[in-house]
């Protein structure tokens, strides 16, 4: 089921966390991942396109969650790479960067994608093109005082901030304005 973009986004930051799954793992354990975020529960995961295999894995995870969580591709840098992401059953798309072309295709099919940026100038170039929930990436070089001095005068966007984020500094980015960790 797709959400849409707009429900899709209000999921992801209603969650709070998109689990990301990168590595060469065995499907199996994969699986494993996903039934212990359901179990905790976080319910948004992302499994990235330099894994191996991701896009049967996320056919995979679609298949054994199904509604239950919400399954999307990250490291989606192209378009083709987002209408095979989409194809295996991607319920959201992420990636580093900003491609404005791959945010104007998932925005013409009502798919969430989440572009990734870094400055003030990245944002306002992603906003333009139509998203306004950002992937802060790498959001360790600045730390939670960066995504608060960006979100001074950039209030309407919501970040995500992901890299270096985990249980001893989340509460730090929480209280510096993140709309969801990845």
């Amino acid at each position: 089921m797709n959400l849409g973009t707009d429900q899709m986004a209000r999921r992801v930051q209603d969650d709070g966390i998109i689990a990301i799954v990168r590595g060469d793992f065995p499907a199996q354990k994969i699986l494993e991942i996903g039934d212990a975020l359901l179990a905790a529960p976080v319910l948004v995961m992302e499994v990235t396109l330099n894994t191996p295999g991701a896009l049967e894995l996320i056919r995979m995870l679609r298949d054994r969650f199904g509604e239950n969580m919400y399954i999307g591709a990250g490291t989606v840098r192209t378009a083709n790479q987002f209408d095979a992401a989409v194809a295996s059953g991607a319920q959201f798309t992420v990636a580093p960067g900003l491609n404005p072309a791959v945010v104007t295709q998932a925005r013409k099919a009502d798919i969430l994608h989440i572009p990734g940026v870094y400055t003030a100038t990245e944002a306002e170039t992603a906003c333009a093109a139509g998203s306004r929930l950002l992937k802060l990436f790498p959001a360790n070089i600045g730390g939670p005082a960066y995504l608060k001095a960006l979100r001074a005068p950039l209030d309407d966007v919501q970040f995500v901030p992901t890299g270096g984020i985990g249980p001893d500094n989340a509460a730090a980015w929480a209280s510096a304005g993140a709309a969801a960790l990845g």
